[in-house]
């Protein structure tokens, strides 16, 4: 009797496991969010301390409202945020000197000229983008390491990241073949520094600091006296034989850069 009351005690057991639900898994953790001016910009830099310095000085906002006219009345304005074409450099706080800085006026119409270029190509084929260091006072522009003849200088460069997720190969492609086709009307500077942070101007036609595998599929750049086409080797044009030896043409020296 004792044996036939422990199986049925074991089967109604059994039963009851059976008709529990299944553990369900715990929510996975929300992926990261991609924010990809996070590694330029610090605290100061950033849309809060945007305005902290707006109003940390009585001229400033109309020093700012002639900028932001001055881009609207060139059919210019609200391609990028003004207040982002405002920043300096990702080393300011390091070089002494401020987050933001509205440019000289003789140097506003090169910053027109580079957003034609960025509106009409670049954010047609990646979608938009945040800048993350533009114009660059002559001592900021040393300090950060930025070349002598810098266009952050000429308020003509733009520092960028794409704000669509994307991979640092995928992004020199698309930008290299867009740079190619269109930027030469342009004068458009294209340059590549850390992981997916990349630069644009319109000082001059010309690319550098492209990866290797990336370089080999955009067509190469021929300027020799060009001191921006790393990555982009210079290479001579097809000549018809000739009865002496021609000298060697060699690899430009790179550019330097901002490379923060």
């Amino acid at each position: 009797m004792m044996k036939v009351l422990a199986a049925l005690v074991a089967l109604l057991w059994s039963a009851a496991a059976a008709a529990q639900p299944a553990a369900v898994a715990p929510p996975q953790a929300n992926p990261a969010v991609w924010n990809p001016a996070a590694p330029y910009i610090t605290a100061g830099q950033d849309e809060p301390g945007y305005r902290s310095w707006y109003l940390a000085a009585p001229w400033r906002p109309a020093q700012v409202k002639a900028f932001n006219d001055y881009l609207v009345s060139n059919q210019v304005g609200g391609i990028l945020p003004t207040w982002q074409l405002l920043r300096t450099a990702t080393s300011w706080a390091d070089c002494g000197q401020q987050p933001f800085e509205v440019p000289p006026a003789d140097e506003w119409p090169n910053m027109v000229q580079t957003l034609r270029y960025v509106r009409d190509y670049v954010i047609p084929a990646v979608g938009p983008v945040e800048a993350v260091s533009v114009y660059r006072n002559p001592q900021l522009n040393q300090c950060a390491g930025g070349a002598p003849q810098s266009a952050h200088k000429l308020d003509s460069a733009i520092d960028m990241v794409p704000l669509r997720p994307i991979d640092r190969i995928t992004l020199m492609r698309t930008l290299c073949g867009v740079h190619s086709q269109h930027g030469a009307p342009y004068n458009a500077g294209l340059g590549f520094y850390a992981y997916i942070r990349f630069h644009v101007d319109s000082t001059k036609y010309r690319r550098w600091n492209m990866d290797p595998a990336v370089a080999g599929e955009c067509p190469p750049i021929i300027h020799p006296d060009d001191a921006a086409t790393v990555g982009q080797p210079i290479v001579a044009p097809a000549a018809a034989p000739a009865p002496a030896p021609q000298p060697a043409v060699t690899s430009p020296t790179p550019e330097r850069g901002q490379p923060h």
